[in-house]
Parts: C-alpha cells; structure tokens; sequence
C-alpha cells in the first residue's frame, strides 16, 4: 500500500489552528499521505535494502500515517510494533492497521520505546531524526542499537545537508527557515554527520543512497499521491487560505534552499 488509500479521519493535531500546526500534520490535513523527505520512492529503496522477510521482528519509530507500515506488513514480517510518542497518535496509527494480525501500536518514545534488549531485528525510522536535537538523535541511535540483536538492520530515511563542508553560517540559516516554515525544529545532518551519528551508536555502515528534496514539488507529488490525490490537495488548499499560504512558503523554502538539500536513507548493521 502506498499511503493513498490511508483512512479517511482526522489527523493528530487537526484541532490545532492551521498557522500554528506541525508541518507534516498540515500536509496529512490537507491530503498528503507520503510525507518523506525523498518520497515514495526512497522509502520503497529502504526496505528494499532492509530485506525485511518472514522470520524479522520489524519496529518502526513515529509510523504517523502508517504508509510505510503498510508496506512493511506486505513484506510479511513475523511481527510489526509502531512506536508512538502520545496516546491520540496510538490509536490514530493502530486504527490504519485494522485488520492486520501481526501488528501492533504502541506508546513510548523512540529514546525509551518500552520494549526489551535484542527485541527487534529490523528497527525503522523516517523523517523523525532530523527534527531532534544532537543529543535527541544520539539517544535514539543507541535506543535502536539496543533493540537490534547481532546483526540486526536500522534503517533511516532523513533530511540532509550537502555538500559535506557547507559553511556553518549557512547550515544555521537553513535551519532556522526550515523551522520558521514547518513549526517544528528541523535540524538535518551532512551525510558525513548521519554517518558518524550511526557509527558512534555501535553500528557499521553499510549503504548510503541520496535523493532530491522535491516534497512539494508538482511531478513528486504525482508520483507519491497519484494524480487524483495530488488534485485533491490542490482542491483542498484553494478553499484554505491558510494552509494554501502555509504550503507555499514550505516550498519557497524548499527552492531557495534546493542545492543546499537532499533526502537521505541508510542502512546500518548491528555487529554480531
């Protein structure tokens, strides 16, 4: 499934005042159901990568709309836990995997997900790592290294900045109008930076992919939402005026700032 076919109910957040909500639940509000960085098609490379199969134990941090949990369950995993930060998303996410024996939802963090050492051999996370502090990204690598048993596969799927050696003054920009623009902190790592994060964690490298950041973008949002969802959309944020300036400033930012972005997936091994 790829997300299109998501249920239709309201979003985490939907009561929130349209100038005031997170950037991704704006866009699930609106009709966006593919809110990855490198879209459809980096998330379908990610598990590709993944290998996920019959006898993996799958835990996804912050599945949101559930699009890539429903990929991963037609993988046929043994089991899927979703890790949800607040109640309301719990049963939000749980609600889109009705009918799907093998998964489950549950509350926690991805810094502390209450589940137990060597749980997992498949951990999965998108577009949640760029919007943490350093010291937040740090925690939740060593929580995925804790999940993982030897030899078990985390796989990221992120924000990016590039080129590696970009000046700090202009990262700090970036940063800062990535943040003004979606309402949430956004503080995406150089390639050189993810990699180190993942490795001081305890885990080895093992395959780096880049993809543009075109989110917003006309042709993306075709192949992500189908053509009739991307008309949705666009129907959706001609009668919201709030949104629709919302939206647009997102993809302002987006464009200035496009040399400057990619999205980024990885694929790390536990040792073992």
């Amino acid at each position: 499934m790829t997300g299109r076919g998501s249920k239709n109910e309201t979003v985490p957040g939907a009561q929130l005042d349209a100038s005031k909500m997170p950037g991704h639940w704006l866009l699930a509000r609106v009709g966006k159901r593919v809110l990855r960085p490198g879209g459809l098609s980096m998330t379908h490379s990610l598990l590709d990568s993944l290998k996920i199969n019959g006898s993996d134990n799958v835990v996804e941090f912050a599945p949101g709309l559930a699009a890539t949990a429903h990929q991963i369950i037609t993988m046929k995993p043994s089991s899927y836990i979703g890790i949800e930060r607040d109640k309301n998303a719990v049963q939000f996410t749980a609600r889109q995997l009705e009918g799907t024996d093998i998964a489950k939802v549950i509350q926690g963090t991805a810094s502390n997900c209450n589940l137990g050492d060597g749980e997992a051999s498949v951990v999965v996370g998108e577009a949640m790592l760029s919007m943490q502090t350093q010291w937040q990204k740090e925690l939740i690598a060593h929580e995925a290294f804790r999940l993982l048993g030897p030899g078990g596969r985390y796989g990221i799927h992120e924000l990016s900045i590039t080129p590696d050696q970009i000046p700090i003054e202009i990262k700090q920009e970036i940063e800062a109008a990535l943040s003004d623009a979606i309402n949430v902190g956004a503080r995406p790592l150089a390639e050189s930076d993810w990699r180190k994060l993942l490795e001081a964690a305890g885990f080895e490298v093992e395959i780096v992919q880049h993809a543009p950041m075109h989110l917003l973008q006309p042709m993306r949002l075709i192949q992500d939402e189908g053509l009739l969802g991307a008309l949705r959309i666009v129907k959706n944020l001609l009668f919201d005026r709030t949104a629709r300036q919302r939206v647009l400033q997102m993809h302002r930012i987006f464009k200035k700032y496009e040399t400057h972005l990619s999205a980024i997936m990885i694929v790390a091994k536990k040792p073992g």
